[in-house]
């Protein structure tokens, strides 16, 4: 198409922008100034250009485009329409491209880089946006762009300043550079990985007036400083930086969550890399059944929390105390349901979990199913999972087929079984803005998860964590291990059991700590 007719299309474009989105849209106006020592022409009222900033029309943008140039030509061409000026540096110039950025903020302009790529498909796209957007000055800083940009500026003028000796500081800009006046800020809300280099692009964001976040990744949920810039500041649009934060459904699920939704114990949202988790095990009613028994519910906490101490040496990320409470009891009889399992009153189990929630502790409650369904036992205890600092863990060596019994056999339970599980407490999570939940699931024979790589792991809502619950010698308790790292799909977490009587000997803190992957999760028998 030919460009008079292209600029002729976005003219009207924006008009119709203006009459249906007034609210989002900004007029920066050019005011007269008169020429400077870099020959540029003298602006007058007469020759006032307006550069036209609007917000995406979906509510929830993704750019899918590589850090650097690219990223910087797609923020230019999702918020500016039109600008009298842009700003361009040269990619490998690091100083310059700082120095850009911040002049562009100053100005409210564009910032965008000429590619280190000799590719020309790569500069075309840089061209192409500096000819859609029209300006009348393109002020390159370094001399490497200014050298690209002099060859197809076409009726732009090009003015060269130097990169400021202080890198990131705005250089000044030259004399008789049309000033622009700012007017009210765009609604937009832009979401930028910290990891990536998208000097360009941010600088971009800002001269348009939208809010950056920075953050570590892609998950908003994951960083409590952008949790709380979220939900300090809400906006009507979202535009992220970089594909990893697609699609865009999920990434709008994840700030939902981040603005309303609760917080884990250590803060935050997603469970892991960003913690580790150091438990009791077994059942409030003795010890029979675990270390978790052994003592009332305040020495628990106590012995949690102590527990816990010992790893915090040995651990990059925050270590949280935990509470993996037994809530149905694989029985030998079965039962007035028939179904070898006896489940605890919810009432009953009430106290523990809000004492330890008030503790800044996780809980995980552990269902032995017997014959019953899994999901229908993790029904039971919908109030306490209600909670977000409370998760679930099924134990397949007591999943029974319909002609076995406890202690007789090692149980085993299909990945489709404990995909309903997942499915039931994403739902649940979801519909009460939760922070992710755990769902762990134990294992000490391959046999236990069967066709084990079925297993659904991409619920966004869900944390799946495989547990290696192997006793015995160190030798045996490594074998188990390697056996079921092997087995697990992908990179799941990992959680390591510790027993008191049945290891020989049992590993210290720092022995468990050696193996890879690094447990997320340790729990005491």
């Amino acid at each position: 198409m030919p460009m008079d007719d292209d600029r002729s299309r976005g003219r009207v474009v924006a008009r119709k922008r203006r009459a249906l989105a007034v609210p989002l849209l900004m007029s920066l106006v050019v005011t007269s100034c008169t020429a400077g020592p870099f020959g540029l022409s003298t602006f007058g009222a007469a020759d006032a250009a307006t550069a036209e900033v609007a917000a995406p029309a979906e509510k929830t943008t993704v750019l899918d485009a590589p850090p650097g140039p690219a990223s910087a030509v797609a923020m230019s061409s999702a918020l500016f329409h039109r600008a009298p000026v842009v700003v361009v540096a040269a990619e490998s110039d690091r100083a310059a491209s700082a120095g850009a950025g911040a002049l562009a903020e100053r100005l409210g302009v564009p910032a965008l880089q000429v590619p280190a790529s000799a590719e020309p498909a790569s500069k075309d796209a840089v061209r192409a946006e500096v000819e859609r957007l029209s300006p009348r000055v393109v002020v390159t800083v370094g001399p490497d762009a200014r050298r690209e940009v002099e060859s197809w500026a076409g009726g732009a003028e090009v003015v060269g300043i130097d990169a400021p000796r202080d890198s990131g500081k705005a250089p000044e800009p030259p004399s008789g550079l049309p000033a622009v006046e700012r007017a009210q800020p765009v609604d937009v809300t832009v979401l930028a990985d910290a990891g990536r280099d998208d000097t360009a692009a941010v600088a971009t964001a800002r001269a348009a007036g939208a809010r950056v976040v920075r953050l570590e990744g892609a998950d908003p949920r994951s960083d409590q400083a952008a949790i709380d810039a979220l939900r300090a500041e809400p906006s009507g649009a979202l535009l992220a930086l970089g594909g990893d934060f697609g699609p865009p459904d999920r990434l709008r699920g994840r700030v939902d969550m981040a603005v309303r939704g609760g917080q884990l114990p250590g803060g935050g949202q997603v469970l892991f890399p960003g913690r580790m988790l150091v438990c009791l095990y077994g059942h409030p009613d003795g010890p029979a059944l675990g270390a978790l028994g052994e003592q009332d519910l305040e020495g628990t906490i106590t012995r949690a929390k102590e527990l816990a101490k010992q790893y915090e040496p040995l651990s990059d990320v925050p270590v949280v105390p935990s509470l993996e409470i037994i809530v149905t009891v694989a029985h030998g009889s079965p039962g007035p349901d028939g179904d070898y399992s006896g489940e605890s009153d919810v009432e009953s189990l009430r106290p523990w979990v809000d004492r330890a929630g008030k503790e800044g502790l996780y809980v995980i409650l552990d269902l032995q199913p017997g014959r019953a369904r899994l999901v229908d036992q993790a029904k039971r205890y919908a109030s306490l999972l209600e909670q977000p600092h409370v998760g679930l863990a099924v134990d397949p060596e007591w999943k029974l087929g319909p002609d076995q019994v406890p202690l007789q056999q090692i149980g085993g339970v299909d990945a489709a079984e404990v995909n309903e599980v997942s499915a039931w407490l994403a739902g649940l999570t979801a519909a009460k803005s939760l922070p992710q939940k755990l769902l762990v699931v134990h294992q000490f024979q391959l046999t236990m998860i069967r066709d084990e790589q079925a297993l659904d792991t991409g619920r966004d809502e869900v944390q799946l964590l495989i547990h290696m619950d192997g006793q015995g010698t160190t030798g045996q308790k490594v074998d188990t291990w390697n056996s079921v790292v092997g087995a697990r799909p992908g990179d799941l977490p990992m959680g390591w059991k510790n027993f008191y009587d049945e290891d020989k000997p049992m590993l210290t803190p720092e022995q468990t700590m050696t193996y890879e992957p690094k447990p997320s999760m340790v729990s005491y028998q």
